[in-house]
């Protein structure tokens, strides 16, 4: 009887919940997605490689920078900094753009606004920023009496090769304008589909399910809760925009904004096949150089946060709910994003001819 009696409503809480935090996040997702879309016509593969050549604090600084707003993750950037390396970028610039693109894109951004609030929002593409220049200057210098095992610079990549294809393919404004949706509302999706989805589920489990204040002893704030938050993100898979909904149902249930940034930090910036691919391409000391940045300003970031929130006006305000429109409005844009994830994950399964999500989000 207890059984019957409470499971149905447990589960109805925790479907209600997913949906509620679908609604919330849908309508600022679907619109990153858009100037994703944009951004792909606007910077393409090869015009990153021909700015980003050489070495130095400039170079690791404009890689870090543009890295920020691509919509690229931990996995599917790895290409991308293999074509800066073959267009001769120093390690320093590689290892910047390694840092800070797939911590963030536009579409986290927005994501993270809905769901934490402005001043996340500036504050972890800022982070981001600084954590890619930190860690291109920290490689720059461990390395620079070690060989550099850079290939041939002038070795045209495939990713450039791609671009070309593209832009030859589609001339006319019309099949640049059909290249952006692809992009935006397949291409992207597909990427990160299963894994935000999966984060949403999380979410409304740590939502829903668990105690309040579950997390708040250990996780409230502090040193100790930033180093445990290291630990769990780095050898953590997440994408930069699936870890929003699970950072925020975090600090529902006790954990620090600070802690939680560290999370949003970690988790995207590293997994195993980065290390292993650093390590082979750019050796060891750049491997080194790359865990310990990310470790370190993740720490300094979120203790910062914290601080910042307990000293200044500005209080921790989740954007809880959507008051800018009708409630009907979230359930249309939650129906429209769950239809475009769902489309462009299963699209390809069902195609001979797709290029596929990178195998990382699945």
């Amino acid at each position: 009887m207890v059984y019957n009696e409470v499971m149905p409503n447990e589960v109805l809480q925790f479907v209600s919940g997913a949906w509620a935090i679908l609604g919330q996040m849908s309508p600022y997702l679907l619109f990153g997605f858009l100037v994703a879309g944009v951004l792909h016509l606007l910077i393409p593969t090869a015009w990153v490689e021909r700015h980003l050549g050489g070495e130095g604090v400039l170079a690791s600084l404009k890689a870090s920078a543009i890295g920020v707003p691509l919509p690229l993750c931990s996995c599917s950037v790895i290409p991308v900094a293999a074509s800066l390396r073959k267009q001769g970028a120093g390690r320093g610039p590689t290892i910047a753009f390694l840092i800070s693109t797939p911590q963030t894109g536009v579409d986290s951004i927005a994501v993270t606004y809905s769901m934490l609030g402005g001043v996340y929002a500036i504050y972890r593409p800022l982070v981001a920023l600084i954590s890619g220049l930190v860690g291109g200057a920290v490689t720059a210098q461990v390395t620079r009496s070690e060989p550099d095992p850079s290939p041939e610079t002038k070795e045209e990549s495939p990713g450039a090769e791609e671009s070309s294809c593209a832009a030859s393919d589609h001339p006319s404004a019309g099949g640049r304008l059909v290249e952006m949706l692809r992009y935006a509302f397949v291409t992207l999706p597909a990427d990160i589909a299963l894994a935000l989805l999966v984060g949403v589920l999380i979410s409304a489990a740590i939502t829903e399910l668990a105690p309040a204040e579950l997390f708040a002893p250990i996780l409230g704030g502090g040193l100790l809760s930033m180093v445990v938050m290291a630990l769990v993100g780095i050898p953590m898979y997440v994408c930069a925009t699936a870890s929003v909904p699970i950072a925020a149902a975090l600090v529902a249930r006790g954990v620090s904004p600070g802690a939680a940034l560290v999370f949003l930090m970690t988790g995207p910036a590293t997994n195993a096949a980065t290390l292993a691919t650093i390590r082979s391409s750019l050796g060891t000391r750049t491997a080194v150089a790359y865990l310990l940045t990310v470790f370190t300003c993740a720490i300094v970031g979120g203790l910062s946060l914290d601080a910042f929130f307990a000293n200044t006006d500005f209080a921790f305000t989740p954007m809880d709910d959507m008051s800018m429109w009708p409630p009907i409005w979230n359930h249309i844009f939650a129906i429209a994003l769950l239809a475009v994830l769902l489309a462009a994950w299963l699209g390809p399964k069902f195609s001979k001819k797709s290029d596929g999500p990178c195998g990382c989000c699945h």
